[in-house]
């Protein structure tokens, strides 16, 4: 099979117009990407109650070797008293009603995201410690009413469910990870020994935390920008000066030392402002790679609110879906980590004792240790060929923007290739490609709830550097909000009813199209020229497709066999936990499950379903047969009956 890293669109023939051939789009129609990070949110805590994605209502939530799934966050006595307590299961941030959904934006804050935190809640795999070691708030999550804006720009195009932070570590190297591909770990392939510096927890200070060669800055290696400008590709970071220290490439001693003429100053290291960015977006001059920083105060870092980053976020989204360029433009809109947030879904990463993904903890706390990837982030991808409600369902982490970057730019004639990343996270990390349909472009825009303003107050002058002509709002939003709210301790809502509260209940009802290679964690529908595979009571056959995919007998649950990205999968019906066996016949037994091998063929051309070397097929009667036939389009759905 193909790698996730490795799969490239093909250019296809889309119709014809008289007797001209009329090619489709592909990778080579993007000519503008834009990459803009946010800070500090976890995929649960923002989307655990989005339908048609893997959130609450996860049929493959790993249940630990104590009876307790990674819902059932571990509590004890230092957290309650109440010695009927043992676990806490997602709880709503604003489910006391009041005023709390004006004041958990400020109030609510995740806990620590330091390596020592997030390595002692993710537990050596078992990723049950967030309550415990870290905050019960890691278990508090918002609902489409407190992030709308959120919800509705990572519905109306893409949304990941499986993508990662890049470290189980806070900002600073997963930032750094975004901009050079690695935080140059021992067994990187430009560290193979060892003896160079890597990065691991946010540090500014000149010098090193451990000595010889841990968190020791300036850091040295070579930057992704700085291969972009090798090949010739143009490039530009935006930001204000207020940039909450989130411009990595600052960090890096060859942009500090670079001169004022050098364009790794003036394209990676000055502040030509947020302003300029709307307006070379709308006017149609953005260069091939644009780098967004956002201020600190619409970072949506606690206590910033989100409301402010959804602000920034749709100031980012209308600029290019409104510009001159949009038809050949693709935005992508990550978090750098989350913020001592929480996150069911274990992250996956590499066998031990990968090369530059396993070390020795330097902090002696965990012993060998993977570096990362770390939990699962929101992540939206906006462009023509990503419209529609869509869930792309690949391993993805910070890295694969890079292998994208990379990918997309060989169409452009630019040959860019990092050596700073692993070999492991090429092969194992998605390159994003399939989230895309070249097949389809859809130019229209979906409604976007308009968010308030950020409130500024201009009694305080601003962040500013004369010397750059470049001003930063004064926005007061957190300090507003910390005013009024900030001596409210929310309680956590501890006991019987958090304890036997249905988690899938959480969920609103409704589905996505699904992209990309198949992961578990989702219900998932079938369904091609108009039927859909259905257990028909003891063998699986066909009935008509419905308009919400939400017929119970029509739904199933995949469970992957083999590596964890492996296209190899058992099914399994989620009407009465059969399984599909030999013949197509459904079996109470796992035992008797068929291996099904179920692959992408992107580009609109949907999914093959094989158990042998043949593709199952529906016909246009509703027959089903192996052989030649239409591809699957699949569904995620979630419905509570």
């Amino acid at each position: 099979m193909l790698l996730k890293g490795t799969s490239t669109p093909q250019l296809l023939l889309a119709g014809v117009c008289g007797s001209a051939l009329v090619a489709a789009d592909s990778l080579k129609s993007i000519k503008h990407v834009v990459i803009f990070m946010q800070e500090n949110r976890a995929f649960d805590h923002y989307f655990g109650t989005m339908p048609g994605v893997r959130g609450f209502a996860d049929p493959n939530v790993q249940v630990n070797p104590d009876g307790h799934n990674t819902f059932e966050q571990l509590v004890n006595s230092t957290l309650t008293n109440r010695t009927d307590v043992s676990y806490l299961t997602p709880w709503y941030a604003n489910y006391l009603g009041g005023n709390w959904s004006e004041a958990t934006p400020c109030v609510l804050n995740g806990g620590d995201n330091s390596w020592q935190a997030v390595h002692r809640a993710y537990d050596g795999g078992l990723n049950d410690e967030w309550a415990q070691t870290n905050t019960p708030y890691s278990w508090a999550h918002f609902k489409r009413q407190d992030i709308p804006t959120h919800f509705d720009v990572a519905e109306g195009w893409t949304v990941g469910d499986m993508y990662q932070a890049a470290l189980i570590a806070a900002t600073d190297p997963n930032r750094v990870m975004w901009m050079s591909g690695t935080v140059n770990t021992p067994g990187t392939p430009n560290n193979p020994d060892g003896t160079g510096n890597m990065i691991l927890d946010n540090n500014a200070s000149p010098g090193c935390d451990i000595k010889p060669n841990v968190n020791c800055y300036p850091f040295t290696w070579k930057t992704f920008p700085e291969y972009l400008q090798d090949a010739g590709v143009t490039w530009q970071l935006y930001q204000d000066p207020d940039n909450f220290e989130d411009n990595m490439l600052a960090y890096f001693e060859q942009y500090q030392k670079a001169g004022k003429d050098s364009p790794l100053t003036k394209r990676g290291n000055s502040y030509i402002g947020l302003q300029r960015f709307y307006d070379d977006a709308r006017e149609g001059k953005l260069p091939q790679v644009s780098i967004i920083v956002g201020p600190a105060e619409l970072s949506e870092h606690a206590p910033y609110l989100p409301s402010d980053g959804a602000w920034l976020i749709k100031q980012v989204v209308d600029a290019v879906t409104h510009g001159k360029n949009y038809k050949e433009t693709a935005l992508f809109i990550s978090y750098d980590e989350g913020g001592g947030y929480g996150d069911h879904v274990v992250p996956y990463h590499s066998p031990e004792g990968t090369p530059g993904e396993w070390i020795n903890d330097p902090y002696k706390l965990f012993g060998e240790t993977p570096i990362g990837p770390g939990i699962r982030l929101p992540f939206f991808i906006i462009s023509p060929w990503t419209r529609g409600g869509v869930v792309f369902s690949e391993h993805a982490d910070h890295i694969s923007q890079l292998l994208f970057l990379e990918k997309w730019l060989a169409t452009q004639g630019h040959s860019v290739h990092s050596k700073e990343i692993t070999q492991w996270r090429r092969q194992h990390m998605s390159d994003l490609v399939s989230a895309f349909d070249f097949s389809s472009p859809d130019y229209s825009l979906p409604s976007i709830v308009q968010p308030p303003a950020p409130l500024v107050d201009n009694s305080i002058p601003p962040p500013i550097d004369t010397t750059l002509g470049n001003l930063s709002g004064n926005y007061v939003g957190a300090a507003d909000c910390e005013a009024k709210f900030g001596s409210m301790v929310l309680p956590v809502p501890y006991g019987e009813a958090n304890e036997k509260a249905d988690v899938a209940a959480l969920v609103e009802d409704g589905f996505k199209k699904v992209r990309g290679a198949l992961t578990e964690g989702r219900y998932l529908v079938f369904e091609s020229r108009g039927f859909a595979l259905t257990n028909s009571g003891g063998k699986v056959t066909s009935s008509r497709a419905t308009a919400k995919h939400n017929s119970i007998q029509q739904r199933w649950v995949l469970h992957q066999q083999g590596e964890g990205d492996s296209d190899v999968f058992t099914i399994q019906s989620a009407k009465d936990g059969s399984y599909v066996s030999k013949g197509w016949k459904l079996s109470k037994s796992s035992k008797s499950a068929i291996t099904v091998t179920i692959q992408d063929q992107g580009n609109g051309k949907g999914y093959t379903l094989k158990t042998g070397s043949q593709p199952l097929s529906i016909d246009s009667w509703g027959r089903i047969s192996a052989g030649k036939g239409s591809g699957f389009s699949i569904f995620s759905v979630t419905y509570k009956k």
